[in-house]
């Protein structure tokens, strides 16, 4: 049986190509893993599952690498005394970074929790086993993104009113929706003027 030259490249190439495809991506796997624990813990209590929103994840994103490099200590985190929290003085930065504005993010709640090493199983605990399951158990919250960093995970509930919803501001998709109903329009008045 004749052999192509090519035939001992093909095995490495399969290899490498299979690997470089199921390269594990840490912290969505983490991210995604709280996400279905707490809709498990929602489930449990006969409410709906949140939603997943990716503008809340951003923001939740850009709040945990603000936190990188705070240790975790009894003060922080879901073990903070209401009332106590720390403030973010670069929020509205944050929220830009974001395409945020805080007019459709004042009804939604940022979570900060710090567990080393985010060990999964205690990540899901400091959320439904602390202060923060009452914001869990609350009906009006649809939706969750989440962000981590270092030893942070952070928790951003979203509402589905216009106040909590976090959509982000464009004012080029404004501007755009504009065009599209003059281009509309135009084109309505030529065929009517060609009837």
């Amino acid at each position: 049986m004749a052999s192509s030259p090519l035939c001992p490249l093909l095995l490495p190439l399969l290899l490498s190509s299979i690997l470089l495809l199921n390269h594990p991506v840490k912290c969505d796997d983490e991210n995604d893993s709280l996400l279905r624990g707490i809709n498990s813990y929602r489930a449990s209590l006969n409410l709906t599952a949140l939603s997943k929103n990716d503008n809340a994840a951003c923001l939740a994103g850009e709040i945990a690498d603000q936190f990188k490099d705070r240790p975790c200590t009894n003060t922080t985190g879901s073990n903070t005394v209401p009332g106590t929290e720390p403030q973010f003085a670069d929020y509205p930065k944050l929220l830009t970074k974001c395409h945020l504005n805080v007019s459709n993010t004042q009804d939604g709640v940022i979570m900060p929790a710090c567990v080393p090493k985010l060990e999964p199983s205690l990540v899901l605990t400091n959320f439904t086993g602390s202060l923060y399951s009452g914001n869990l158990n609350d009906t009006k919250f649809t939706g969750a993104g989440i962000g981590s960093e270092n030893d942070w995970i952070v928790v951003v509930l979203t509402t589905n009113t216009p106040a909590g919803s976090f959509v982000p501001f464009n004012a080029a998709s404004v501007v755009s929706r504009i065009g599209l109903i003059f281009h509309l329009m135009f084109l309505l008045m030529g065929s009517i003027f060609l009837l």
